[in-house]
């Protein structure tokens, strides 16, 4: 159940963030081997995952253009592209197609609370941040950071989008009853889960911190801890250890 959507912050600054992180991220892959593995992507290499968002670029636009789901859509670089061709074409279309539409404009798109050319921008920001993160870590490069509007979005879209929606269309629940408390950037969300359903909604920072469990800090740590990408001792987490635990668990298998 999601109570809600939309992004956090303003639909022009994730276009510039968008832009942004794409520029990190073939920055970060340069003098990078592309089998390079990636620790927070076991099993990808760096190739595997600068080409993976050069690919989701074209699903996006596949979706925005034919208006459902895609089934077929350009998987990897042409013949004698290169990695870092293949994901600034990819962008460079699709920001064509986004530039021209007003992002509260009706699109298609897999998450039914929000259906809007926004929508698009604000995945694609955010699945190009996660990933340039990962690229950084595995050349072990003075990583970048993330702004703290753009972190604050993130964990509202981590928690509404994929834990409040993907968990219920994989058919995933919690094994006990627990809810956690997820307090950043002055901003609250109440978070449940059990075998009977998973349960997310945005609430005042003292609703959220009245919870079994909280799980708080700076918005880059909250944001990445969503997202299995941070490193130990990140966040603050008080109470209830097992319930922001499961969240977590349960938030690698939303976003995997």
């Amino acid at each position: 159940m999601v109570a809600s959507s939309g992004p956090v912050v303003d639909h022009r600054r994730l276009a510039d963030a968008f832009g942004d992180e794409v520029t990190l991220l073939v920055e970060a892959s340069r003098g990078l081997a592309p089998e390079t593995p990636v620790p927070t992507c076991p099993g990808w290499t760096v190739g595997d995952t600068v080409r993976h968002v050069g690919s989701i670029y074209r699903v996006a636009q596949a979706w925005l253009i034919d208006g459902e789901r895609p089934r077929e859509w350009q998987r990897g670089p042409a013949a004698g592209q290169s990695d870092e061709s293949y994901v600034r074409q990819g962008y460079a279309d699709l920001r064509e197609i986004l530039d021209f539409h007003d992002p509260d404009g009706p699109a298609a798109s897999w998450w039914p609370q929000d259906r809007t050319y926004g929508f698009w921008y604000r995945r694609m920001t955010h699945d190009t941040t996660v990933h340039r993160v990962d690229v950084e870590g595995a050349g072990g490069a003075t990583w970048s950071g993330v702004a703290a509007d753009t972190a604050l979005d993130g964990v509202d879209e981590a928690l509404m989008l994929w834990f409040g929606h993907r968990l219920s269309r994989l058919g995933l629940r919690g094994t006990h009853a627990g809810e956690v408390g997820v307090c950043t950037g002055g901003h609250g969300w109440l978070v449940s889960a059990g075998p009977d359903e998973t349960a997310v909604h945005r609430c005042p920072e003292p609703e959220a911190r009245d919870a079994r469990a909280v799980v708080s800090g700076e918005p880059e740590a909250v944001y990445l801890w969503l997202w299995g990408r941070n490193r130990p001792g990140g966040v603050d987490v008080a109470g209830d250890d097992d319930a922001a635990g499961q969240l977590w668990a349960l938030m690698r298998l939303a976003t995997r």
